[in-house]
């Protein structure tokens, strides 16, 4: 995967992750009706994200934590060590203090947001998606984020 200029993303592009087909239409809206925000691909798993992340090269990857098969914490887990964008976890495990938010941030989560309050502050889930990706692609070795 090419590793991005974080100075020179001019767009928002975004790699939904979510086993919820409900869940990933509502986001893909969300987002895309942004200015300057696409929704670059979806993925239902943990498999089919690891190949988009590196077909698709989004700048910014979200994550729900409840899949089938591997969860978000082990594809967290399987990403130390790899350049990779940078994943924002939307969960509704992930309110603001939870130790789920807290175990998802030492395994190299960027940030996390509640899916309980996309609705209500979408623009905040944006603005983090945008902050997110200018941060660059980030080596999760220690679980900490750059």
């Amino acid at each position: 995967m090419a590793v991005q200029d974080a100075a020179i993303i001019d767009h928002l592009r975004v790699l939904v992750i979510d086993d919820s087909l409900t869940i990933r239409a509502m986001l893909e809206e969300l987002i895309e009706r942004e200015p300057s925000c696409r929704v670059v691909g979806v993925a239902s798993n943990a498999s089919e994200a690891r190949s988009k992340i590196n077909d698709l090269i989004p700048n910014v990857v979200t994550l729900d934590l409840n899949m089938p098969g591997v969860d978000g914490m082990t594809f967290l887990d399987q990403l130390r060590g790899k350049v990779h964008p940078p994943v924002v976890v939307v969960s509704s495990a992930t309110s603001a203090g939870s130790l789920q938010a807290a175990e998802a941030m030492k395994r190299g989560a960027y940030a996390c947001f509640d899916k309980g309050r996309i609705l209500s502050d979408a623009a905040g889930f944006v603005r983090l998606l945008r902050t997110a990706a200018r941060g660059g692609s980030v080596r999760a070795e220690s679980g900490a984020s750059d």
